[in-house]
């Protein structure tokens, strides 16, 4: 899915997403991380890369030797080696790929630094079982946000990624979203804005509403979102949600389900947010 078009916002810079690198600094970053314990990779995660590639490293010559000296045994079929040929290039694909996405992480996680320093914020490799009030995270197990930007002007937001793990019987499925924490400056009550252009079949959402907390909005801001708030707080809703702002969503968050809880409000996306893609940014800044 492609971002909407950017609307006019918020200038930043954005260059340093995509400019070139310096090995030497992103190494010297992922050790910075390390040492502070926010690496973005789990040591287990490191674990299984050093393992397959020491696999790879170390089996695929012998895989090799083997084949060779099959093929050239007198009386030796040159069938036998195929399924010996393919297991060696499966291996091989396997621990190539994994180098060169934890390669990449890293460049990401360096690059997401250099752009939140560019703009004034501050990055956050991981942060396990984030403190936050939504409802997404306080679902399932391994709950753990990824390459957290954080602005503190003029307001406290958070830029991330967040993932969780339900456990259902023996299988489990892991959970990913973007989302963006906005603080407020006052308590709110729990106000949920459904978002109709990222739903399939019914609400993607991870949580249940009656019937009875739907609330109709005045203009065409119904085609767009399905409003739920707590019984009794009708006219909170409509005092917060003025013809403008629900421009302002129409015009830039279509895409996004929005919830305010206490004085935060979340915007979650079933993508990435915090993302090396400047037409996001854009996007979010908006």
């Amino acid at each position: 899915m492609t971002a909407p078009r950017p609307h006019a916002g918020p200038t930043f810079d954005a260059a340093p997403l995509t400019d070139p690198v310096d090995p030497k600094a992103v190494t010297a970053f992922a050790a910075e991380l390390r040492a502070r314990g926010s690496s973005g990779a789990t040591g287990s995660t490191i674990f299984a890369i050093v393992i397959v590639a020491l696999m790879a490293l170390v089996g695929v010559p012998v895989l090799v030797t083997t084949i060779v000296s099959m093929a050239s045994t007198p009386g030796g079929s040159g069938i036998a080696t195929v399924p010996l040929v393919i297991f060696g290039v499966v291996a091989l694909v396997i621990a190539v790929g994994s180098v060169i996405g934890w390669r990449r992480a890293r460049v990401t996680r360096y690059r997401l630094n250099r752009f939140a320093q560019a703009n004034g914020m501050s990055y956050e490799g991981r942060v396990s079982s984030p403190a936050l009030p939504g409802m997404i995270f306080s679902l399932g197990g391994s709950r753990m946000s990824t390459d957290l930007v954080r602005g503190t002007s003029p307001r406290f937001v958070e830029f991330g990624n967040y993932q969780y793990t339900v456990k259902r019987g023996k299988s489990s499925t892991t959970y990913r979203w973007g989302y963006v924490a906005v603080k407020l400056d006052v308590p709110l009550p729990n106000i949920v804005l459904d978002a109709k252009g990222n739903n399939g079949f019914g609400s993607n959402l991870p949580a249940s509403f009656q019937k009875e907390q739907r609330l109709s909005l005045e203009g065409d801001f119904d085609e767009y979102f399905t409003l739920y708030c707590p019984e009794g707080y009708e006219r909170d809703a409509l005092y917060l949600f003025t013809p403008d702002i629900m421009a302002r969503f129409i015009d830039n968050a279509a895409e996004l389900d929005v919830e305010i809880v206490d004085d935060w409000m979340f915007l979650y996306a079933k993508r990435e947010a915090s993302t090396l893609d400047p037409a996001t940014w854009a996007w979010l800044f908006g």
